[in-house]
């Protein structure tokens, strides 16, 4: 926590233009870049470039291997599996982005409050202690089946399961910031407790919480497709990578590219913000930022 913190009150090397060029010089924050890239062209204009369906049904085309009339298949339905693809990629993303922002309400707002006021640092140091006792799978199927499944319940779930890394990251770090000369000349200036909490204290804590975000974005669509697979998440109407990969493992003797595809497109995603976080985790921390 003391290495994070200490990140937290360094300055970023340069501005956004230097930051995007010092990423682009590592090979594989640019790999990550252009795979992440290939993945959002794909969600956006893949259904729009596919002539077929993502629900239309064709039992006289189920099981067609990859070819020039379907170039990634079809599914035991007959439903193309590109368009399908595609399709689900969009609500990948969604879910990921949409996790992000709502984990970092809630991660942001109590880690500040548990850092800043002492007298709320015992009770909510615990209480994030206590979400992060139980494993994030766990605590999501039970969010999840206690909600029911749909989109919003999924993002509302990984937010909660996600919030408490945020939480204790940005605690850790507004327990050093507090004390530096800064804020305590404004306190002495007289300025009121929020501005110093968003204009001194959120500022500083905006690089680790953008790497942290990178690492909830791909755990959170790893999690999605976790909780699609076992039949939780998402209705299972709506085209997702799980719910492609646990239709196709009963045909992976006869008809692999269902499974295979929706399966790569998980990694290659998951893989790409892996590699960009750890990019960003390396330049914005004034301790490692030298070695790029």
């Amino acid at each position: 926590m003391a290495a994070v913190a200490s990140a937290a009150v360094g300055a970023a090397p340069g501005g956004a233009g230097q930051i995007l060029r010092a990423l682009l010089r590592r090979k594989a924050v640019l790999l990550g870049l252009l795979v992440l890239l290939a993945i959002l062209l794909l969600a956006v204009f893949g259904p729009w470039l596919s002539p077929y369906s993502p629900s239309r049904l064709s039992l006289a085309s189920r099981l067609r291997p990859p070819s020039g009339v379907n170039i990634l298949g079809t599914d035991d339905f007959g439903r193309d599996v590109f368009t399908r693809l595609a399709v689900a990629g969009r609500l990948s993303l969604l879910v990921g982005f949409s996790v992000v922002v709502v984990s970092s309400l809630i991660g942001v707002t109590l880690g500040l409050l548990a850092g800043f006021f002492r007298r709320l640092d015992t009770p909510l140091a615990r209480l994030i202690d206590a979400m992060m006792a139980f494993p994030d799978i766990l605590l999501a199927i039970a969010l999840v089946s206690a909600l029911g499944p749909s989109v919003v319940n999924v993002v509302a779930a990984l937010g909660i399961v996600y919030a408490p890394r945020l939480a204790r990251i940005v605690r850790a770090s507004t327990l050093v910031i507090r004390e530096l000369p800064y804020v305590e000349a404004a306190r002495a200036l007289g300025v009121s407790t929020p501005r110093i909490m968003t204009r001194h204290v959120l500022r500083n804590l905006l690089s680790p919480i953008l790497v942290q975000g990178t690492f909830i974005f791909a755990s959170a669509m790893l999690a999605e497709a976790g909780l699609s697979f076992l039949g939780v998440g998402v209705s299972p109407s709506v085209p997702t990578w799980g719910t492609m990969i646990a239709q196709g493992r009963q045909y992976l003797d006869q008809a692999p590219w269902i499974l295979f595809f929706p399966g790569l497109a998980i990694v290659l995603a998951v893989l790409s913000l892996q590699l960009v976080g750890d990019g960003l985790r390396d330049l914005l921390d004034p301790r490692l930022a030298k070695d790029i």
